[in-house]
């Protein structure tokens, strides 16, 4: 569920800082004397970040053009957006924030599509004496967090991630027991370098999160039907368009992009 800033302080807060992004990334441009038009700025969540990097790195190698990109999680970049933060792309992890985007006529309506998919796990660090179990509603998450353990996850009220697994947790019953015992961090790569660090002993992230480290173990995979399906809805920004993005935009959703997308885990439903 689409969550919008809790204050206007917070709001306030979030354009302050977007602004400010616009002003360094623009002094950055003009001391190199590199227009802004000049390379693809793209938003992308998180979790996509080993993917669109190596992607970007590819497309840098055979055509030259360079791509800057930006992660953070969908909602703190839909916001900086919304606020002016000059970017081309934008590539959220839930549908919500794209709609946040698209009620305000930001987008380019024809280029959204959503390629790719993921799956929600619990993860341990990875010498946790806990072994794989069934997510289930007889779950006994008490007994795996121990007395004053807590479960890393994007915070539900703003990161797809958490939202997604609040929804889970529901369906299964098992939030009355998890609302509690939350480490809420600001995004969902967060989450897992929590757990990395055992400074918890669970955490929920998406499979594709898991399968970059080895410093936490899967213990189990959410049922798909406990929450709504994972999409990652891809769009191009009505701001500042050049025929560059065009280009970047086709490579990363074609055939190249999607194989990439698929080495790290990424469904292409």
């Amino acid at each position: 569920m689409l969550h919008a800033p809790e204050s206007p302080l917070a709001a306030a807060m979030i354009v302050a800082r977007a602004l400010l992004v616009a002003a360094v990334v623009g002094a950055a441009l003009a001391l190199g004397g590199v227009r802004a038009d000049d390379r693809v700025t793209v938003f992308a969540a998180s979790s996509l970040t080993s993917a669109v990097t190596e992607i970007s790195r590819r497309y840098t190698k055979s055509s030259g053009k360079q791509v800057r990109l930006s992660f953070a999680g969908s909602s703190a970049l839909a916001r900086q957006i919304a606020a002016g933060a000059p970017a081309h792309i934008y590539l959220s992890a839930n549908t919500d924030w794209m709609d946040y985007l698209a009620a305000r006529e930001l987008i380019d309506a024809e280029s959204r599509i959503a390629p790719i998919g993921n799956r929600l796990v619990l993860i341990v660090p990875a010498d946790s004496p806990v072994d794989g179990v069934s997510i289930t509603p007889t779950l006994d998450l008490p007994k795996l967090l121990g007395s004053d353990g807590r479960i890393a996850v994007g915070d539900p009220a703003h990161v797809p991630a958490g939202a997604y697994a609040e929804q889970a947790l529901t369906t299964l019953g098992l939030w009355g027991d998890a609302a509690g015992r939350l480490a809420r961090l600001d995004n969902v790569r967060h989450a897992l370098a929590l757990v990395e660090r055992g400074e918890t002993p669970l955490g929920i992230v998406y499979a594709t999160d898991a399968k970059i480290t080895d410093r936490v173990r899967v213990i189990g995979a959410f049922p798909a039907d406990t929450h709504p399906p994972i999409r990652y809805p891809f769009a191009i920004l009505k701001a500042q368009p050049h025929d560059g993005v065009a280009a970047f935009y086709a490579y990363l959703t074609g055939e190249t992009g999607l194989a990439v997308f698929r080495d790290f885990g990424f469904t292409t439903p």
